[in-house]
């Protein structure tokens, strides 16, 4: 019993560790979306 407990522990953890990197990675996506987007934007000041 104890051990089908820490085996749905272990896998709800990965799942959560997963979901975190992905909110990290979009997040920076984002992150490099809109710099780039503002980069664009800009004209160059003669």
């Amino acid at each position: 019993m104890d051990d089908e407990f820490d085996r749905a522990s272990e896998e709800r953890r990965n799942k959560l560790v997963k979901a975190g990197v992905a909110v990290g990675i979009g997040s920076a996506a984002i992150v490099a979306a809109l710099l780039y987007a503002s980069k664009i934007r800009k004209k160059p000041r003669r």
